[in-house]
């Protein structure tokens, strides 16, 4: 296409780049990168503490998408789709900041001369975000089974109405997630 006498380069729409993404090809997906990326990254700036932080972001959500790339909904706004899994990746992020630092401090006015308590707490976040990490790695069914089982407390019986499986189908989600993350913080360690 021509504007004022250069060729530029017009990008498909939304709904035709997710199609082409929901077949596994990866042309549209670097061309939804090039598209959105800037913009997810400028929202994570905005947000987020650093650079550094606001890139993370940017991968998490791309990541996120190449996960899911063939559930997509090509009816709903794919951008609303981008920016809500940033916006929920910045919720987390603060949530856990926040715990963090509820610890901290919690440990610092019990104990401010124990400095082998302060020690032993701040490994144990240490340990909590390699526990974070890896349960980001669970494939997608066992991460939302873990989570709501582990984190939002949930019994097999209902995650297994909330999500229409079996309760033995959830306890076997369950048991593979729970192997997988024993054997990555073995082989860590």
């Amino acid at each position: 296409m021509y504007q004022n006498g250069k060729i530029v380069k017009v990008l498909p729409e939304d709904t035709e780049l997710v199609e082409r993404l929901q077949k596994g090809d990866v042309e549209a997906f670097d061309l939804i990168y090039n598209k959105y990326s800037g913009k997810l990254y400028a929202f994570g700036l905005k947000y987020c503490r650093s650079r550094a932080e606001a890139e993370e972001l940017v991968q998490s959500v791309f990541l996120k998408l190449w996960e899911n790339h063939k559930t997509l909904n090509k009816e709903s706004s794919f951008k609303s789709y981008l920016f809500t899994i940033a916006y929920n990746d910045i919720c987390k992020c603060f949530r856990k900041s926040s715990y963090q630092q509820q610890f901290i401090d919690k440990s610092l006015i019990e104990n401010p001369n124990s400095s082998i308590e302060i020690e032993e707490g701040i490994d144990y976040l240490f340990f909590l975000e390699r526990l974070q990490h890896i349960v980001s790695l669970l494939p997608e069914k066992q991460r939302a089974i873990f989570v709501k089982s582990k984190e939002e407390g949930k019994s097999t019986r209902e995650i297994a109405e909330e999500i229409g499986l079996a309760p033995g189908t959830v306890d076997n989600y369950m048991s593979e997630a729970l192997k997988f993350i024993r054997t990555r913080l073995t082989d860590e360690s």
